[in-house]
Parts: C-alpha cells; structure tokens; sequence
C-alpha cells in the first residue's frame, strides 16, 4: 500500500523541516510549499490526502488557497488543517468558514498535530478521501 500524500504549506523553512519530518517518522508522503500559489498548483497536480496550510503565505494566502481548493468538486473532499501563528476568534472562524476542516495554532505540538492527521486521514491509515 502506497504512503498517504500530505501536502505541507507553510513559509518558514525550519517549520517545514520539523513537521515534514515527524509526518515522515509516522509513514506519510510529504509534499512542500512555501507560498499559496505553489500549494495550489501541487494541490492539483498530486490530489494529496490532507493538506497542512499555513494561513499567512506569500502570493496567495491561506484564505484564499482554501476557498479554491473548497468551491471546486474535484478537491473539496481533501481535507485542509489549518496551522497558524493568528490564533485570535476571527481568524480561526475566517479559516473554518473558508472551509478548513481544522485548526491548530502555532507554536505547535507535534503529539496533538500527529492526532489530527491520524483523525482527519481516517486513524491515519484508511483512505478517508471522497476525491
């Protein structure tokens, strides 16, 4: 069975380093971006299992990543946790509203990240898209 792809989308290289590294630990395929036009675009091309998007992006930002990616069929299905630094109410309601499935605030930990993974993924091992 082929590792499940998860897309990681965030600006800071040393946060993309840690986390791609500890999804890798837990078996997962990890795909990178560094800004929302790039996230996109591979978002298309490789229909990732589950996407880890950073809202405050160069180009296109978070917000507007998940509202492409959610109003068009073929990837709404694909679910999106939100990892961010803004951890006020409206930034969090913005983010859900947008269509995340999920958010986590920065600074992270890698235990409640590596949970929502496994939930969001269907226990981290089933295939839980409908794309």
């Amino acid at each position: 069975m082929e590792p499940q792809k998860v897309l990681l989308v965030d600006d800071e290289q040393g946060m993309i380093d840690c986390l791609k590294e500890g999804l890798e630990l837990q078996g997962y395929q990890v795909l990178t971006a560094q800004d929302g036009n790039n996230a996109l675009e591979l978002a298309r091309k490789e229909i990732p299992h589950l996407i880890l998007l950073d809202l405050m992006l160069p180009g296109l930002d978070g917000y507007h990543v998940l509202k492409l990616l959610k109003s068009d069929e073929r990837y709404r299905g694909i679910p999106i946790l939100v990892i961010t630094a803004r951890g006020d109410a409206g930034d969090l309601t913005q983010a859900v509203e947008c269509g995340a499935d999920g958010c986590l605030v920065k600074p992270l930990q890698l235990d409640v990240l590596m949970d929502q993974v496994h939930n969001l993924l269907g226990n981290g091992r089933g295939d839980a898209r409908s794309v």
